[in-house]
């Protein structure tokens, strides 16, 4: 299977992962068992958050897998995220504790700032996971917490062993480079939207240059967002667009696996999420076959600059893409 290399401490990190990206509410109790079936059948990668709400569940199904034997603790790659109410240098080492404590483990493998967007404190005893808003719902309530100071805190975590390697999701390219400005431990990782709605060739060419790995997220483009009831009717779904359906039958593979071969194929690793067990399978075998380069051009041709995760549809203040 293909990976990459992150380039301080040299963890070899498979490219296709497990996306654990909040389930409906009414399906969280499964999680265990999602994360269980999918370390059964070849899951070494797991990419959890703060503001998904199932780390508990999701890490009960780690514990269960190593009890069971499938695994050991160090095969497993496991990524989570700081929210952006816990930016502030005091509360960066609280929230990753807890998280820790949540999925019963003794270090995360990664560990990424969620969005370069700092919010009100909310004490988790309160409000957890806390969201975009207050306690109203309506307000989004910032805080004037520069990224340094996050950063430095998160350099932190990893010279306490909390985690091994440290990186940023959401964030373009200007604030990338300002962050390699004043870095002792350089980003690891970058984890951004990315499929063939919006292609970010740009941003993709600085992190290889900077000798950042890229992961994408929404890898099926508006897919994961209808069945959460956003974005609805915004575009084609990409699985019915002609060059990735071509491409599947080329192959004799699903549009799930084209989407997903065409970021694997250039480096860049994916975390589908899904609650069937087939497609478990399907998904974790996108990289036994390659597009050819006329293929990966024609998808590619599908770019709209489409962006469908932006927190200015949540408040203006919060274009952090503008």
């Amino acid at each position: 299977m293909a990976s990459v290399v992150l380039k301080r401490t040299g963890n070899k990190v498979w490219n296709t992962r497990l996306g654990l990206y909040r389930l409906a509410d009414s399906l969280c109790s499964q999680m265990p068992l999602r994360v269980y079936d999918a370390i059964k059948v070849g899951y070494r990668l797991l990419d959890g958050a703060g503001d998904y709400g199932n780390e508990r569940e999701a890490g009960e199904g780690v514990k269960r897998a190593i009890r069971d034997g499938i695994v050991k603790r160090e095969e497993l790659f496991i990524t989570s995220k700081l929210w952006n109410t816990f930016h502030a240098r005091d509360h960066v080492k609280a929230a990753a504790k807890m998280q820790l404590e949540l999925w019963g483990l003794d270090y995360f493998d990664l560990f990424l700032v969620h969005f370069p967007v700092a919010l009100a404190y909310v004490d988790p005893a309160h409000r957890y996971p806390p969201e975009w808003w207050g306690d109203d719902r309506k307000s989004v309530n910032l805080q004037n917490t520069p990224f340094q100071e996050t950063w430095g805190a998160m350099e932190e975590l990893v010279d306490e062993g909390l985690v091994r390697n440290i990186g940023v999701s959401n964030v373009a390219g200007a604030l990338l480079v300002d962050i390699l400005s004043y870095a002792r431990i350089e980003p690891q990782v970058l984890q951004v939207e990315l499929h063939p709605y919006l292609t970010q060739e740009a941003l993709l060419k600085l992190a290889k240059t900077l000798g950042i790995a890229v992961t994408a997220y929404s890898s099926f483009g508006p897919q994961s967002y209808l069945e959460l009831g956003f974005k609805e009717g915004a575009v084609k779904a990409l699985f019915e667009q002609d060059p990735v359906v071509k491409a599947a039958r080329a192959h004799e593979r699903n549009p799930a696996q084209v989407l997903l071969r065409w970021a694997t194929q250039r480096g860049i690793a994916v975390i589908p999420k899904t609650n069937d067990v087939q497609r478990l399978f399907s998904n974790l075998d996108c990289t036994s076959f390659d597009l050819t380069e006329g293929e990966i051009d024609a998808i590619s041709t599908l770019n709209i600059n489409l962006r469908l995760n932006d927190p200015a549809d949540i408040d203006p203040r919060l274009a952090i893409f503008a």
